[in-house]
């Protein structure tokens, strides 16, 4: 097995993440056991997964995508609004399938609007679009509700038997048992 990403133990002023490595085929979820300040956890332990930040303590062997949340300027949001086809264009490997699955939904064309999406294909344009780009991925599940949830998990943990790899960076331990291995910060303050 090819080893995707080493973690040798990542120490910061507030937690520490034990050491592991994600090999090809292993999907890690990472519990950081609360909500409190999860955006800004989440922004650091993403960063250095996915090699945007350097850490001594971290090699990443191949590139690790983080799927992002989409969000729109207030001025883009009400004037001009993406559509999907733009959104998959600026997003997503076109020539990949997992691109064009978005279509598969009744009612959505290339032309529309992100924000007139119904909530559960709206969260699974994001997936999609992430999927087509990597089989090596780090996400959330922070705000997407329960059917998007097993939706989205369901997706990444295929890709992952596939040869992918993911990390879930979550606040519970009910996909504990679902992934390869299950690890919990240490709250140092």
């Amino acid at each position: 097995m090819k080893i995707v990403l080493e973690n040798k133990g990542i120490k910061t002023d507030t937690f520490y993440i034990p050491p592991f490595v994600l090999y090809e085929g292993e999907m890690i979820l990472v519990n950081l056991l609360s909500y409190i300040n999860f955006q800004e956890k989440l922004k650091v332990i993403k960063d250095i997964f996915c090699g945007k930040t350097k850490h001594e303590n971290v090699i990443v062997h191949e590139k690790i995508l983080f799927m992002e949340h989409f969000q729109e300027s207030f001025f883009r949001y009400h004037f001009y609004p993406t559509t999907v086809g733009e959104y998959l264009k600026k997003n997503a490997d076109l020539n990949n399938q997992f691109a064009r699955k978005i279509y598969e939904f009744e009612g959505v064309t290339k032309k529309t609007k992100v924000k007139n999406l119904p909530f559960k294909e709206n969260k699974l344009l994001h997936v999609y679009a992430a999927l087509s780009k990597s089989k090596k991925i780090a996400f959330d599940l922070m705000g997407v509700g329960a059917e998007v949830t097993e939706m989205k998990f369901k997706m990444i943990h295929d890709i992952v038997e596939n040869g992918g790899s993911a990390i879930l960076i979550d606040c519970y331990d009910d996909m504990k048992d679902r992934c390869t291995k299950y690890l919990e910060v240490q709250f140092l303050k």
